[in-house]
């Protein structure tokens, strides 16, 4: 993946920036620590359940730390805005490819912050806050978490990580969403939970497929070798790649995401097909397990 110097950056599509500090470790093991650890890794959309403290101030959030990224050169100065080229590379996909596309934000964030979904820290790892329309990333997660699964930090790697969580903007838009939240927390490798992740996983691998296309996009040369390395990103965070790593045995009947196998068959999906009518998991027994 590279990027076109001469592109065009729009800064207001973040909000905020820099945060509280580094947060703490999150301890690997049984019990909470288990629970926070799998929660942390697994790009969930609601942070409900670790709202409330952390050992860090919140993140201020009414200033922003990327105003002066305003072309691709500027990655040469300061490599942080390379979160805005992506933000802008999805957000500019999705914008001509959904009748009605309501534009949504980026927040970067360490130690915690104040969402419309409650305080989240650390621990949550990325998230989309469906009541605010922000993705929220802490940037730490690529340097430990991600790594620590085995997964490659790249740039890729980091994309799609941030282009899974605007899959999730794009199921909230089309009332996918608000329709499995209601069905409540419902766990198990068909279940709806699982397949509204593998969904955003494929409208991920779509936006892959189309992010060079544009001569003006931010993000330029694509290559398989990007493809591979989000593969592998979202291999390492599948459900039972993370249950045998963290409790030693792997329980489908709990599984939130979806397993390494899935994930990364949706991923494929969506950029072979670049197509996001080819995204839709709720219709089809073939989950790609």
């Amino acid at each position: 993946m590279e990027f076109n110097r001469s592109a065009r950056l729009d800064p207001s599509q973040m909000r905020g920036g820099g945060g509280g500090g580094r947060g703490g470790p999150i301890a690997v093991g049984g019990g909470a620590g288990l629970i926070i650890l799998i929660l942390a890794l697994l790009f969930g959309f609601d942070p409900g359940a670790l709202l409330g403290g952390g050992t860090t101030a919140p993140t201020d959030t009414s200033t922003n730390q990327y105003a002066h990224c305003q072309t691709g050169a500027d990655l040469e100065n300061d490599p942080e805005c390379r979160w805005v080229a992506y933000t802008n590379s999805i957000q500019s996909y999705w914008s001509g490819a959904v009748n009605g596309y309501q534009e949504a934000s980026t927040t970067t964030f360490t130690g915690s912050v104040n969402t419309a979904c409650g305080q989240a820290t650390s621990q949550v790892g990325p998230f989309y806050c469906p009541a605010d329309q922000i993705v929220y990333l802490d940037t730490t997660f690529f340097e430990g978490l991600l790594t620590q699964l085995g997964a490659q930090h790249t740039y890729a790697a980091e994309a799609y990580v941030l282009a899974h969580e605007y899959g999730h903007h794009i199921s909230n838009l089309t009332g996918v969403m608000s329709q499995v939240q209601a069905q409540g927390q419902t766990t198990g490798p068909t279940s709806p939970g699982v397949r509204l992740e593998l969904q955003a996983d494929c409208y991920a691998g779509v936006w892959f497929r189309h992010a060079d296309s544009d001569p003006n996009s931010p993000i330029s040369n694509i290559t398989q070798e990007d493809l591979n390395s989000a593969q592998e990103a979202a291999s390492a965070v599948g459900d039972d790649r993370i249950q045998a790593k963290t409790q030693g045995q792997v329980t489908p009947e709990t599984w939130s995401h979806g397993s390494s196998q899935m994930r990364q068959y949706w991923l494929a999906r969506g950029f072979e097909s670049g197509d996001p009518n080819q995204c839709d998991t709720f219709s089809t027994d073939n989950l790609g397990a």
